[in-house]
């Protein structure tokens, strides 16, 4: 907690948000129900962002959600790991879709280094729960996980890699647009949105392509390192004759011209996500679906002209930003808010050389037209939100601190 209060202590709004985050009421206790405490514990392993919005949800669906989100993790877990031979891993793709319904189903065959190794290793648990939920969203899970396992299976056979922008949008749609279509119709079925939801397929699936991109954006030296090639050739074959090349540095400027083209166009499906998120009602699946979104544009703001992509693995947004960004994404205003200060930011960044400099500049042009436009509440909210995020002037930072300051006093005499 101290370091993430350190790196924001020139943001106090992400300070005050950490300082509330700290003092808030912990995360549900399962304790009573060892069964449940165990798939919230893999939940919490696997992603601790996308726990902490699952657990917000209304309990009609944080059940159900949870065990999709660990069923896609299960699969992806197979999908990524490079150390599984292909004549184990492609049965398991093709036919995880009934694994799902075999009680007592374990794997043991990842890698020892494999992140989440361990939820296979006991993903007999998610299937007993899974196997528990009712008719309607085990129908879902199951048809997403069928097709989303025979297309993982289509990229991960020998020869077949992503070549264009088309490839990158269809393995994109397989591994993330998917999970937005699963969501979506979730949310209908269980009567918290309109059939409409499920129906906008396209937006469902640019949800999922928008962060799965940024992820793929973002994650270009580890997928390297382990032999993992997502970026399309069409793009950085523009820049570089191979994907190696790209991390030389005699080949810096071709390497961030390449990533201002994966920027760009990741940016293609900001307008759709938009729609769709001012098409949901309910106050809690809001949260859930807008919070990963501007968590995605904030690390986008971060990639864009950041050369470390190229020599670090694992950059993060400060974790003040992302539990301020969780804090404040609780409506469609402050959520286009969000979208305009982020591109505003990514806009400033671009290199007036760059090829992709007038592409992006229209990008973000087009986020600042719909939120005025369609969302003209937006303008107040951008104001407040300006207001605290470039409030690093040295008395508002003292303050911050001492705030910081009081609540750990208060915190240890309570505690």
């Amino acid at each position: 907690m101290a370091s993430a209060i350190l790196a924001s202590l020139f943001h106090p709004s992400e300070v005050l948000a950490l300082v509330q985050y700290k003092l808030a009421p912990k995360a549900s206790d399962y304790s009573n129900d060892k069964a449940r405490e165990r798939l919230y514990y893999h939940l919490n392993q696997t992603s601790r962002s996308f726990a902490a919005v699952i657990q917000d949800l209304d309990e009609e669906l944080k059940d159900a959600i949870c065990l999709f989100y660990l069923v896609l993790r299960g699969l992806d877990t197979v999908e990524d790991d490079m150390t599984i031979d292909l004549e184990i891993k492609l049965p398991i793709l093709k036919t995880f879709h009934e694994i799902i319904y075999q009680k007592g189903w374990n794997f043991d065959k990842n890698g020892p280094n494999e992140k989440d190794r361990q939820l296979l290793v006991e993903f007999d648990v998610v299937i007993d729960a899974f196997l528990k939920l009712k008719p309607a969203y085990q129908e879902v899970v199951a048809d997403i996980t069928k097709r989303m396992g025979h297309g993982m299976a289509h990229y991960c056979t020998a020869g077949i890699k992503v070549e264009t922008t088309a490839d990158y949008d269809e393995y994109c749609h397989y591994v993330a647009g998917l999970v937005g279509l699963g969501l979506s119709e979730m949310f209908s079925a269980c009567g918290f949105e309109s059939p409409q939801i499920a129906k906008r397929k396209d937006l469902s699936n640019s949800m999922g392509l928008f962060l799965q991109k940024t992820n793929i954006t973002r994650d270009f030296l580890e997928d390297l390192r382990d032999k993992r090639f997502f970026w399309p050739k069409e793009i950085w074959g523009l820049y570089a004759d191979s994907m190696e090349d790209l991390v030389k540095p005699e080949n810096k400027d071709k390497a961030l011209a390449c990533l201002s083209h994966m920027v760009c166009n990741s940016m293609r499906h900001l307008k759709d996500v938009l729609e769709y998120l001012a098409m949901i009602k309910n106050k809690s699946v809001f949260k859930f679906c807008a919070i990963p979104q501007v968590m995605a544009i904030a690390t986008l703001n971060m990639l864009h002209t950041n050369y470390k992509i190229y020599t670090h693995e694992n950059i993060k947004i400060r974790k003040g930003e992302a539990v301020w960004l969780m804090k404040e994404s609780n409506s469609i205003e402050a959520v286009a808010a969000i979208f305009r200060l982020y591109a505003r930011e990514i806009n400033r960044k671009s290199n007036p050389l760059d090829a992709h400099f007038v592409d992006i500049g229209v990008l973000c042009g087009e986020i600042e037209q719909i939120a005025e436009s369609k969302y003209p509440g937006s303008n107040e909210e951008l104001k407040r939100l300006q207001a605290g995020v470039l409030a690093g002037t040295p008395g508002n930072v003292i303050a911050a601190a001492v705030v910081v300051a009081g609540a750990v006093v208060v915190k240890n005499t309570f505690a």
